[in-house]
């Protein structure tokens, strides 16, 4: 069935999905703020029956609207909503990304300086911290007992530069499978695919390896004062977006080796390909006000 035919929008018949995702939600939430406290038990237990439930939910209810779709039941219509949807979703993104950069610009361009004595704020230098020295990254804590004072920042040569120039590739590559569905050339489509989730893996876990560098070389942890929170908070967020999107790319894989897609009907490889290009501008970000300045 073309689905540009259809004449009606589409409405899908009441679900059970949203509910099963409530409830598991509020079991991985709550489960999480058990964890908070000593004087309740099963937290743990309750968060690993919620993840199990949402991951269930989203196999689920994704799986019911790769049918719709396979089967024809959307059309143009319902193909710019799904365009929207997405559009803002990832608007959403950038708008949570902007909260930690914008956090890290407050803390270097004006908590830090105040703490130095620099413009009118030469009495807050003086109460709190006379001893403070205004040099980022801020590797001077008041109080070494209570902070884990690191050796070294995180230097952009090395790790960091090697990511970057794997997340550049990776974006070249699902270019290129983008490329190929709209040429009707399945196998650039599926290899590019590939490549692309390959780097992907690979960038995690050298994420992870700079991160075991980081706790048992260079003695950076969150509580590291403000740069290794925002370091790990920044960099944390970022890798999980990057696993989010390779298991996105991953499961447009698996539907374009059985066929799914064709040159004018391939909305979820365009979505997880716009997600992607995301993680990668965030990352020439990151990269910059992280690593670099």
């Amino acid at each position: 069935m073309n689905p540009a035919a259809i004449s009606h929008y589409y409405v899908p018949e009441p679900s059970h999905w949203p509910l099963l995702g409530s409830i598991g939600l509020f079991s991985l939430t709550g489960g999480s703020a058990l964890l908070l406290t000593d004087h309740v038990t099963g937290g743990s237990f309750a968060m690993g029956v919620g993840f199990l439930i949402f991951v269930g939910m989203l196999c689920g209810w994704f799986g019911a609207v790769i049918k719709e779709s396979e089967g024809g039941r959307y059309n143009d219509q319902v193909d710019v909503s799904f365009r929207w949807g997405m559009a803002w979703f990832i608007f959403s993104e950038v708008m949570f990304f902007a909260a930690f950069f914008g956090a890290l610009f407050y803390v270097r361009h004006f908590a830090v300086p105040w703490l130095g004595g620099i413009g009118d704020k030469a009495s807050t230098h003086e109460i709190l911290w006379p001893s403070f020295v205004a040099a980022w990254p801020l590797l001077q804590l008041p109080d070494a007992s209570q902070f884990t004072v690191a050796k070294h920042a995180m230097e952009a040569a090395g790790l960091p530069a090697f990511n970057t120039l794997i997340l550049l590739s990776s974006g070249a590559t699902v270019t290129w499978a983008h490329w190929g569905i709209k040429a009707g050339r399945r196998n650039h489509l599926i290899i590019g695919l590939c490549l692309t989730v390959a780097l992907g893996a690979l960038f995690l876990s050298l994420q992870a390896h700079e991160y075991w560098d980081a706790y048992t070389v260079q003695n950076l942890r969150l509580t590291s004062g403000i740069y290794g929170s925002t370091f790990f908070m920044l960099t944390g967020f970022h890798g999980a977006h990057v696993l989010i999107g390779a298991i996105m790319l991953s499961v447009v894989l698996a539907r374009s080796a059985r066929g799914h897609f064709t040159p004018t009907h391939h909305f979820a490889f365009e979505a997880a390909s716009w997600y992607w290009h995301f993680v990668d501008v965030v990352w020439l970000g990151l990269f910059v006000t992280v690593y670099l300045l």
